[in-house]
């Protein structure tokens, strides 16, 4: 697009000029992008999903390893476990014990949060439907946002930095 047109679409729409660069994906392309994102992560990832399930820990266990490996802060918010049924509740503290122990921060939530986002070096926005960390057979949608200025907005909008520093 031209920059004329692009300034003017902006304008127009009253849209950050972020926003129109960005990218939106689905629960069939979403994991591709977000494991290059972890790829490429160098500092720190910030991740906020309700629900962590076995099987979606298992497709994700290997980067989340080298995030530690490389000594990328990995900072994980979910919900308390007691705020799930019987079977997710199993899965939930199986899969914080195992963040646990390799070296994830592990934030539990006790207010019934259901905020899917990611951030990545404060760089990288995802914010969508989908929860990153249990999503299996579910339409999703998620919004990659590749600007340091709206990670950054989330992130205070957020209040994070009670929690990290």
């Amino acid at each position: 697009m031209n920059n004329l047109l692009v300034f003017c679409v902006k304008k127009w729409l009253h849209l950050s000029p972020d926003l129109v660069d960005s990218r939106l994906f689905d629960e069939e392309s979403f994991y591709k992008q977000f494991r290059d994102d972890l790829r490429y992560s160098k500092k720190e990832v910030i991740i906020e999903s309700p629900f962590i399930s076995t099987n979606r820990m298992n497709s994700l266990i290997a980067p989340f390893e080298e995030l530690v490996r490389r000594k990328v802060k990995v900072y994980v918010f979910t919900r308390h476990p007691d705020e799930h049924d019987l079977g997710m509740k199993q899965q939930a503290e199986s899969a914080i014990r195992r963040f646990e122990a390799m070296g994830v921060q592990v934030l539990i939530t006790t207010d019934y949060h259901h905020r899917k986002i990611a951030i990545l070096d404060r760089n990288v926005l995802w914010e969508g439907s989908l929860n990153i960390l249990s999503q299996t057979c579910s339409r999703e949608i998620m919004r990659r946002i590749d600007s340091a200025s709206l990670s950054t907005e989330m992130f205070e909008y957020l209040k994070l930095n009670r929690f990290i520093y």
